[in-house]
């Protein structure tokens, strides 16, 4: 939304920004980790945020997760998904696929065009439902509501902005929002407070957060906000646009311990769930046929 900004409400501050490099992982496959895991308890309740490109030559074969949830944003291209529960997808550029891994899920991920280039959100969940049933949702483009005022624009992804609501339910409360600001425009977003909050800058590079008087941040920088209500955002330039992403969600406030394709609450549970895993049990029983 972008409201006429109260002199009550508090506009959050930038407390951290960083570039996150590009950087090559195996061959053919360029990733940017926008969340590390010494951000992921500053980040709570977000466990990895992951810019990923790929060619066809190379894919992810069958591999397990527990524990969490996906959120995969495709940008360019088109990616196939195919979990050994028999549901098989191809999300392309504007889609968004929702995979809840809960007590266990086993899947493949493989290029469908020469180009391709996404966004892969991990988010944690609380303890008491690490180990719900795992499920699918994918949303089409045309799927995710959009709106467009003053020379702003935006997707919601997960949330609400500007009067209108995603229709995805999320286990754990957050928002995921696409905007672009055209040059010279400006928004602000309201935030619950409790939350915890960072964009993801896509394009652009006179991006100003928080205050006119901040500095401009450019393309491939994550930015931290500091506790408040409102996040406001302008962009500087008088010929790009600028294009972020607007995460925020409610924090768990639990010990959480990521390994690999696995996010559980201590370390014996994440022995626990590769000891299933290698044993096919306890929600890994198809992988007897991978």
């Amino acid at each position: 939304m972008s409201p006429s900004l109260d002199a009550n409400i508090v506009t959050r501050q930038v407390i951290k920004n960083f570039f996150v490099k590009l950087q090559e992982e195996g061959e053919g496959a360029l990733v940017r980790n926008a969340i590390t895991e010494m951000d992921q308890k500053l980040l709570d309740p977000f466990v990895l945020l992951v810019e990923f490109s790929f060619s066809l030559s190379v894919g992810y074969p069958d591999h397990p997760h527990r524990g969490f949830e996906i959120l995969t944003y495709i940008l360019q291209g088109g990616i196939i998904h195919k979990d050994l529960k028999g549901h098989k997808s191809t999300i392309k550029a504007g889609d968004v696929q929702w995979m809840t891994a809960g007590r266990g899920i086993i899947h493949s991920e493989y290029p469908e065009q020469e180009v391709n280039n996404g966004l892969q959100l991990w988010i944690n969940l609380p303890s008491t439902h690490r180990m719900i049933e795992p499920r699918n949702l994918e949303l089409s483009g045309s799927e995710i509501p959009r709106a467009e005022e003053d020379g702003v624009e935006v997707k919601v992804i997960a949330g609400d902005s500007m009067g209108i609501k995603s229709p995805c339910h999320t286990t754990t409360p957050m928002m995921y929002l696409d905007f672009t600001l055209k040059p010279g425009s400006q928004t602000h977003q309201t935030v619950p407070e409790s939350w915890t909050a960072f964009a993801y800058i896509l394009e652009g590079d006179e991006g100003v957060f928080s205050s006119m008087s901040s500095s401009a941040i450019s393309a491939h920088h994550v930015v931290v906000f500091g506790p408040g209500e409102l996040v406001s955002v302008s962009n500087k330039s008088s010929s790009r646009s600028l294009r972020f992403l607007l995460i925020a969600g409610e924090p768990i406030g639990e010990p959480m311990v990521q390994s690999g394709p696995f996010v559980m609450s201590s370390q014996a549970e994440i022995d626990m769930a590769f000891e299933d895993y290698q044993n096919a049990k306890n929600g890994f029983e198809m992988a007897k046929s991978s």
